[in-house]
């Protein structure tokens, strides 16, 4: 593999020389705005959980608190002397759970984000200030879990290696992903295809599974479909197969050189490296998202097809009509959502960069 070197520049400040130490601090004061938050939405009588988990029972809001508690503990912890008398395995079980629970928080957050950017209206503006902020949550208290981790090791938290402090950072040419990762993206480039293709036949007022595109008008109008939705399919483009598309660019981008640094074609930018929180943020929001989704929808159509439950008509005039729809939509987000959560694992890899011995 060819790398080239360069001395990682002289940090601004402390923080920068120490984000395992400030990272903790952070997770502690998003704990207590988190905190904050439930308790101010329980004292004025707005629904944070229980709108969706359990209507009317308030008491799931504590949930919210429970979990801020914990954090501001499990961070404090990882900073404050009286933290080292806690057993290192027992503390990062302990964030790493409150990761995948603030994950679990955050679901739903991809959806809101396009519905306010196609329809400019979301929801429930609380609980999508509730989905951010467990999102926010979660990447704080996965750097908190790493942070902690290395600085337990003695390991760099940049490369994951020992070495001595005088050191300079590596990058790594321009690769492509391993043979078994492009083509688990070829696989989830495919599983869209059948979902864009139905939503473009209703967007061109076309008919499928018994639903022509204008009886689709009223459906997206209950759903809050506006603004840039309506603009966009009276050109004849639905914006979520727009959507589907660009994600599409984005796994390939992941997975072959030419997504690790700017196009050679862009204005001003040419060949610059392409900082590796740009992808990686909408590809681990997007994975997060659809392969749960995906895996749960598709393990639903699989109970139906068993007999075992039923699924409701709605719009569609036939059983039949909605299962194919379903099917469409099912395959395309857990093909794609896997697809994707493969894709951004190699592409931390192969960008994560390098420690070496700095010589004079």
């Amino acid at each position: 593999m060819t790398e080239t070197a360069r001395r990682a520049p002289t940090p601004s400040s402390p923080r920068q020389r120490s984000w395992p130490d400030w990272v903790g601090q952070a997770t502690a004061g998003w704990a207590a705005v988190y905190g904050t938050f439930g308790l101010v939405a329980i004292a004025s009588g707005a629904p944070v959980l229980s709108a969706s988990l359990a209507p009317g029972l308030f008491v799931a809001d504590w949930a919210v608190v429970a979990v801020a508690v914990l954090a501001a503990t499990a961070a404090t912890a990882t900073f404050l002397p009286w933290g080292r008398r806690v057993p290192r395995t027992g503390l990062l079980s302990v964030l790493w759970g409150l990761v995948v629970v603030c994950g679990l928080g955050a679901f739903g957050l991809l959806m809101q984000v396009v519905t306010l950017l196609v329809a400019h209206d979301v929801d429930s503006w609380l609980g999508t200030a509730h989905q951010a902020l467990a999102a926010t949550g979660a990447v704080l208290l996965a750097g908190t879990a790493r942070g902690y981790r290395h600085r337990t090791r003695g390991t760099c938290p940049r490369c994951g290696t020992t070495h001595g402090p005088s050191s300079a950072r590596v990058r790594r040419e321009p690769t492509a992903a391993p043979r078994g990762v492009r083509l688990a993206a070829y696989i989830g480039s495919a599983a869209f295809l059948p979902y864009i293709a139905m939503k473009t036949v209703w967007a061109w007022g076309g008919t499928f599974a018994g639903v022509t595109g204008a009886d689709m008008i009223p459906s997206a109008e209950r759903q809050g479909g506006g603004g840039t939705w309506t603009v966009l399919e009276s050109w004849g483009l639905d914006p979520t197969a727009l959507l589907a598309a660009l994600g599409v660019f984005l796994l390939h981008g992941l997975v072959h050189p030419w997504g690790q640094v700017f196009p050679r074609w862009a204005p001003l930018l040419t060949g610059r490296p392409v900082p590796r929180w740009l992808p990686l943020t909408p590809a681990l929001l997007g994975a997060a998202t659809l392969a749960p989704y995906g895996v749960l929808g598709l393990g639903y159509l699989t109970l139906n097809a068993l007999g075992l439950v039923t699924i409701r008509q709605g719009d569609f005039q036939s059983t039949e009509d909605v299962l194919l729809v379903a099917w469409c939509g099912m395959v395309a987000f857990c093909g794609y959502g896997l697809a994707l959560a493969v894709a951004a694992r190699s592409y931390f890899v192969r960008t994560r960069p390098r420690c070496v011995v700095a010589v004079s």
